[in-house]
């Protein structure tokens, strides 16, 4: 663990990514990290996860802080409470602003598929292919998102396979404008869209201040430009040294890369349970 480098105190509270972060890149959370973030949260120090997966992808890694603790999903859409498995509040579109954020980006892009992910699961249009590579069951299918009920939609999903990334986030981006918050997580072919101030950082900062805790003691993990604005935000921010380049130009420090368990290495060091430095 030579040169990393780690604030004089510790947090009062740590915020972690998930995927790319906390995540291996085969899709595990070793026991190492697991131990880990127990140890933090013994220690008294509120652990978050804030990541951009929806709540029906949290349950399988609920447990990471011994079966209790909170959940940010969504980019900060939904609050998932550990121990009920359940959302106890989201953050959302209201019906007539996404459908006319879907008839804006139908207009540019005729040939992109949409889905939404909302506090019951998602929604899918039955022209939308999952870049993750889900086989999505025919019950969450609809013909279009105007089918929808009126459930809020916490995240809106686009795809568009004929474009590039950059081309094709440039065009959703120039078409959303200040209607939301568009987001990229590292995967391929997919803009993934929060209402507008719907961000990891604004859910972050609401979860600090009901517990009275201030950026200042706060430390984040992160490594694609979704985590940005959390990171940016809170006093002390990781970056792991597989994290994006947008994200390791702009954090204060850097640790190892999720295969190397860069979180649980700095967690570990922050409680004395190995030498720093």
């Amino acid at each position: 663990m030579s040169g990393l480098t780690l604030p004089s105190r510790r947090p009062r509270l740590v915020a972690t990514d998930l995927d790319g972060t906390l995540v291996r890149s085969d899709g595990t959370v070793s026991d190492r990290s697991r131990a880990a973030l127990v140890d933090v949260d013994e220690a008294g120090i509120e652990v978050v996860i804030v990541t951009a997966r929806p709540p029906r992808w949290i349950d399988g890694l609920a447990d990471l802080v011994a079966g209790h603790g909170t959940v940010l999903a969504g980019n900060g859409a939904f609050v998932y409470d550990v121990p009920t498995r359940k959302v106890v509040s989201d953050n959302g579109f209201e019906r007539n602003e996404l459908l006319s954020l879907v008839a804006g980006l139908r207009a540019w892009m005729p040939r992109a598929g949409f889905a939404v992910e909302r506090r019951d699961g998602m929604r899918a249009e039955r022209g939308y292919v999952s870049p993750h590579g889900e086989d999505l069951p025919d019950r969450i299918r609809v013909e279009a998102l105007e089918d929808l009920d009126d459930v809020p939609v916490g995240k809106l999903l686009v795809t568009c396979p004929s474009m590039g990334d950059a081309e094709f986030l440039t065009h959703v981006r120039e078409v959303v404008g200040v209607r939301g918050n568009v987001a990229f997580s590292g995967v391929s072919g997919l803009a993934e869209i929060s209402a507008p101030g719907v961000t990891k950082a604004a859910a972050l900062a609401r979860w600090c201040e009901r517990l009275g805790i201030a950026a200042a003691d706060v430390w984040a993990f992160g490594d694609m430009p979704n985590d940005l604005p959390m990171l940016t935000w809170a006093g002390v921010s990781f970056a792991v040294a597989n994290a994006h380049p947008d994200v390791l130009a702009r954090t204060t420090h850097r640790c190892p890369a999720n295969d190397d368990d860069g979180v649980a290495q700095v967690l570990e060091a922050a409680l004395g349970l190995t030498e720093a430095g």
